[in-house]
């Protein structure tokens, strides 16, 4: 399985994906800043603020949470401390299934938002390292970003589409990506020997 990834150089069409996704943190406490002071200082009110990130969740789903929310800020840098990676992952997971009116409207609309998590099976080599980087793949059983007759895990309510997964994958064959469906080739590392199938979404 690991011998497949040498041959399969990373995908430069979503390079500016991986940048983004890089400085994510960074843009997550700016924006977080930002939106705290617009609505303690310029009395913004919560219901706008709940408005628009429902917005745009329809486009991106439970976005906000892990790129502009000042909550989900602080209790990423609170989580970060700790050095425990499994309670970390743990901790987010119900974190992002339980937090806030904004989180539930986001979780809602993961299911039905214009863009998810795709994957590439020309690219995709099963070494399942997206897998591993996604608290939904690990905590919530049958959802997973590349192995055929699973639920698509960026469907999950859980997930905040911090896209980690498409960080961790070797090959670049995860991205954002409009389509409802994905198309899974038979291949090292899947669940489905035949030639081509669809996993399904919910």
């Amino acid at each position: 399985m690991s011998s497949d990834l040498p041959a399969r150089r990373p995908n430069p069409k979503n390079s500016w994906l991986r940048r983004l996704i890089s400085v994510r943190r960074v843009a997550q406490i700016g924006f977080g800043a930002a939106l705290y002071l617009a609505v303690s200082m310029l009395g913004i009110g919560l219901g706008w603020v709940i408005l628009a990130a429902s917005a745009l969740g329809i486009v991106l789903g439970k976005f906000f949470c892990r790129w502009m929310c000042p909550m989900g800020a602080v209790m990423e840098t609170m989580l970060g401390s700790g050095g425990d990676e499994d309670g970390r992952q743990k901790s987010l997971y119900l974190y992002f299934k339980l937090g806030c009116p904004i989180a539930w409207a986001g979780g809602l609309l993961n299911k039905v938002s214009l863009l998810r998590v795709k994957v590439d099976p020309d690219r995709c080599t099963g070494c399942s390292r997206c897998d591993k980087a996604c608290y939904v793949s690990q905590l919530s059983a049958g959802n997973s970003l590349h192995l055929a007759g699973k639920l698509n895990a960026s469907t999950h309510y859980s997930c905040s589409r911090c896209l980690q997964c498409v960080q961790a994958c070797p090959t670049g064959a995860l991205s954002i990506g409009a389509l409802g469906r994905r198309t899974i080739a038979a291949g090292p590392g899947r669940a489905d020997p035949k030639p081509a199938v669809e996993a399904r979404t919910p």
